[in-house]
């Protein structure tokens, strides 16, 4: 297909940023709305890609040692205020279960928005000594926040995550968790969804309410905003004190374990949507598509045609390819339009004439680059042909990131800059008057103090003070 065509029903994504990625969430059958605001419906197209997602991360997990448990949806209220800063932070998004059937309940439960709490609470009966620890659970579920506002993917009441939680014997332990598992989703993100990222730590505004150090992986979107696309959370001791949690140490006193929290949810899903789509629709990493290649006979109707298509789909799934067949009578301009619309990577076309030659044409979703294939070996050729796709897609995101972050030494120049669009690095004194003064003449927030840190400047350009660290703003989702 013409490396420009444009599927009718979409936005030019260009002209409204916001309504072309509606329509590629709703058009490419990802996502429908409920009666409920807020709360969506995953269709089997988009739950196929966070059951990729799951299952790839799920298999990380366990391979550092982690276990998969699963926690009560309810948390007692009194539970919750335990933890006075973590409680402050959720308040205003807690959704509170106040009857049971007819009759009114003696104490209200909240909907989890998290599960620190209820972690804590099971803890505190299952560590009792240094042998116990480290414990190492993640919990597959999903979370209620009562947003004011929604956007598929993005920002849903009710959406689906995993959370890690653990426990160590000493702070050096939690604190190296927190950065194991950041790094296992920035791998993850650079290597799985094709998605460069910005590695760095909140700052203490914010950080995530009950942490001592937040970490995050900042992605840039097509349209230069930022999407938080994962954190990773060192909460020291204080939820443990707050729960009594403690344990015999080597040296026979009671201590309390240190703690951490991860997490990653279906929002990466928009992130992927607003990475890599295009004006045709969506554009999947092949390593989470769901069909990563459709093979499409052409002139079906004649003798042959379907058997050797056929032939050739099991020769894909044999291999470990995730493929599938279009025996439809829709024309070939609609199949075409249809599956650059969903996103596949590879759609294989396969004629008369093909099988005659030994070949089968190949198209790439990514430009729509056209392949001639020998159908001898095409299995290993279409593995390669996929890890090109999967390449190029990262290679387009980073040039993107790398082309639109730009050093900043006024607020007026991270203003101009982030309102046109990307990231502003710029030098910071710590104070958080000076960050807050960003948000309100700036518009944009600090997305993370970056690990690979530069010396940009003396000062902080919002107070003149002199300068701590480099920071990146932006606007962000």
């Amino acid at each position: 297909m013409a490396k420009d065509k444009k599927v009718e029903q979409i936005t030019d994504m260009d002209v409204d940023f916001t309504q072309w990625y509606t329509d590629v969430c709703t058009k490419a059958e990802l996502i429908d709305y409920s009666s409920i605001k807020g709360m969506f419906i995953y269709r089997p197209y988009g739950y196929a890609i966070w059951e990729n997602i799951q299952h790839i991360l799920d298999a990380e997990f366990k391979a550092l040692g982690h276990e998969n448990v699963y926690l009560p949806m309810l948390i007692p209220e009194s539970l919750l205020q335990k933890e006075k800063d973590h409680v402050e932070g959720f308040a205003p998004e807690c959704a509170w279960v106040t009857m049971g059937g007819s009759d009114k309940l003696e104490e209200r439960y909240c909907i989890r928005p998290t599960s620190e709490t209820l972690f804590c609470e099971h803890y505190k009966n299952v560590i009792h000594s240094w042998r116990d620890l480290p414990k190492l659970y993640n919990q597959w579920c999903s979370v209620l926040r009562w947003e004011k506002t929604s956007r598929p993917f993005l920002r849903h009441r009710e959406f689906l995550w995993q959370e890690g939680h653990t426990m160590h014997a000493t702070q050096e332990e939690a604190r190296a968790e927190t950065q194991r598992m950041l790094n296992v989703y920035a791998d993850f993100m650079e290597n799985t969804l094709a998605m460069p990222v910005i590695r760095g730590r909140k700052t203490d505004k914010e950080k995530f309410n009950g942490a001592e150090e937040t970490y995050t992986v900042e992605c840039m979107m097509h349209d230069k905003k930022a999407l938080q696309g994962g954190t990773s959370h060192y909460f020291g001791d204080g939820f443990a004190r707050a729960f009594d949690i403690t344990f015999t140490g080597r040296d026979n006193q009671l201590h309390h374990p240190y703690q951490t929290s991860w997490g990653v949810s279906t929002r990466m899903i928009g992130g992927i949507i607003m990475t890599h789509g295009d004006n045709s629709g969506l554009v999947l990493p092949p390593k989470i598509a769901p069909i990563q290649v459709i093979v499409v006979p052409v002139a079906m109707h004649k003798e042959g045609v379907q058997e050797a298509a056929e032939k050739l789909l099991e020769t894909l799934k044999k291999a470990g390819i995730r493929a599938e067949i279009d025996l439809s009578d829709q024309s070939m301009g609609w199949k075409a339009a249809q599956y650059e619309m969903k996103g596949v990577p590879v759609r294989l076309e396969l004629g008369p004439r093909d099988i005659e030659n030994g070949v089968c044409v190949a198209a790439k979703r990514t430009g729509g680059e056209k392949l001639t294939l020998p159908l001898e070996n095409v299995a290993e050729t279409i593995k390669t042909v996929l890890d090109d796709v999967q390449r190029e897609m990262f290679d387009k995101a980073l040039r993107n990131l790398t082309d639109n972050t730009f050093d900043a030494h006024s607020v007026e120049e991270v203003r101009d800059g982030c309102q046109k669009g990307g990231f502003a690095r710029m030098m910071w004194c710590g104070d958080e008057a000076c960050e807050v003064q960003m948000k309100e003449q700036a518009g944009v927030t600090s997305r993370c103090i970056p690990f690979e840190q530069e010396h940009i400047g003396d000062v902080c350009p919002v107070c003149g003070k002199p300068a701590k660290q480099m920071v990146i703003w932006g606007i962000a989702y």
